[in-house]
Formats: structure tokens, C-alpha cells, sequence
């Protein structure tokens, strides 16, 4: 069945946008009485029933409901840099989404080259890789954060940094304890600075490899993300 994103849906009847609508009636040529498949983002996975196709206002009514779809004993949350060519990052956001991420926070670094972000169009990218891996819940994407700032926030779960200065680094997979909450930090292109790389095991970040090849931003963050997936199965 086709997947829709409905993030202000509540109680048994609902309206798709224009965009969605159009999409449901013009494009997939939906009509009443075909069910499809909502998802909140926030855990709500429904199954509804076309009653009016118009293709401005589609309405639907929900004839099924499962809460807490997929809802996982562990958390992901990475702190990343975004890169240079942006379709880096947004790749990585796809991807990551369709392994499994919760929280994605953009970070700014000492030798970050973007200093911007379009949030909207990272969350579209989010959105669609959440449908196309049957996912009812969307990763939360934070505003771009200055590194101090962020490790400076309390977290209550294991935290690691990933940098390639020469220093002992354990490699990650053999650090990550199962059902808990991670968050990681993964460096610009020019990777983290000394100071910063201190800053952080100062704030109780634990040093991590992710092996022994160097990895570009975004390969860091797919690798970390499938990681932590990975030992949680």
C-alpha cells in the first residue's frame, strides 16, 4: 500500500494536503474505497480508506491503528557536520533514516567549510526515506549547533567522538553496550580540531575508530549509524 506523511493527524477522520492529495488522486490514481497507509512520524502507523478523492482535499477515515510502530530499545543521535556539497548530507540523512536514526543535529566546527543549512529540505529527505522503509517515526532534526554548545548538554547515555588524530582510539563496535542511548560526533572534512577533540573527552566523550580506512563526513555517519544498529539486532 502507498505511504503518506500526516504529521497533524488526530482522531478518525483526516484530510490530506494539496501536495499529498495530488499525489494520492492525480498521480497514483487512488479512488474511493482504496486504502493507503499514514504515518505520524511520532510512532502512529494507520490504515485509512479513500472517501472523497478529491485531489485538492483528499479525506480519508481510519479504519486501523498500531501505535509505537517499531519503536526500538535503543536511541541513535548524531552529531554531525554538514558538508561542503550539501547532496552529501542529504544522502547520509537518507540513508541513515532508512537503517535507523532518531536525532540528527547539525554541528558547527572549527574547520567546518558549510555554515548553513536549509532545514526543510533536509527534513524532506527524511520524510521520504522514512515512507520508502516503512518507518512511522521521523528522526529529529536540530538547528545548527556550535560544537562547545553541544557538549556542553547533559546526555544520559553513552557519548563518543570519531576523529583520525594519531591517539589510542578503541574501535566502536567493541565500546557500544545493547538498549541504550548513543550519541556520536562525526567531524568535518578537515575532522575536528586538537581542541576541540580535548574539549570533548573533557565532557566525557569516549574516543572511537571506525575502522581502518579514512571515510569521508558522510561515510562516518552512515558506518556509525549502521553500528549501532547493527549491535542492537
Amino acid at each position: 500500500m502507498h505511504i503518506f506523511y500526516t504529521p497533524e493527524l488526530s482522531g478518525s477522520q483526516y484530510t490530506l494536503d494539496e501536495t499529498e492529495s495530488k499525489h494520492c488522486v492525480r498521480v497514483l490514481r487512488l479512488e474511493k474505497g482504496d486504502q493507503i497507509i499514514l504515518v505520524d512520524g511520532r510512532g502512529g502507523y494507520f490504515t485509512a480508506e479513500i472517501t472523497d478523492p478529491n485531489p485538492k482535499r483528499c479525506s480519508v477515515k481510519i479504519i486501523r491503528s498500531e501505535l509505537n510502530f517499531g519503536l526500538r530499545k535503543f536511541q541513535v543521535h548524531m552529531a554531525i557536520a554538514p558538508t561542503k556539497n550539501i547532496e552529501r548530507i542529504e544522502w547520509f540523512l537518507e540513508k541513515a533514516t532508512e537503517i535507523g536514526l532518531d536525532r540528527v543535529i547539525p554541528l558547527l566546527c572549527r574547520h567546518s567549510e558549510r555554515k548553513e543549512i536549509k532545514a526543510e529540505r533536509l527534513e524532506k529527505v527524511m520524510v521520504s526515506a522514512m515512507k520508502q522503509s516503512l518507518k512511522a517515526y521521523l528522526p529529529r532534526l536540530d538547528e545548527l549547533t556550535k560544537f562547545k554548545d553541544l557538549i556542553s548538554q547533559p546526555f544520559d547515555g553513552q557519548k563518543f567522538i570519531a576523529h583520525c588524530e594519531e591517539q589510542h582510539r578503541d574501535l566502536l563496535k567493541d565500546l557500544v553496550l545493547p538498549n541504550q542511548s548513543y550519541l556520536i560526533l562525526i567531524g568535518p572534512e578537515g575532522d575536528f580540531s586538537s581542541e576541540e577533540i580535548e574539549m570533548a573527552l573533557s565532557a566525557g566523550f569516549r574516543p572511537v575508530s571506525l575502522g581502518n580506512s579514512r571515510l569521508r563526513t558522510e561515510t562516518a555517519g552512515l558506518v556509525a549509524c549502521h553500528t549501532f544498529n547493527l549491535l542492537n539486532e
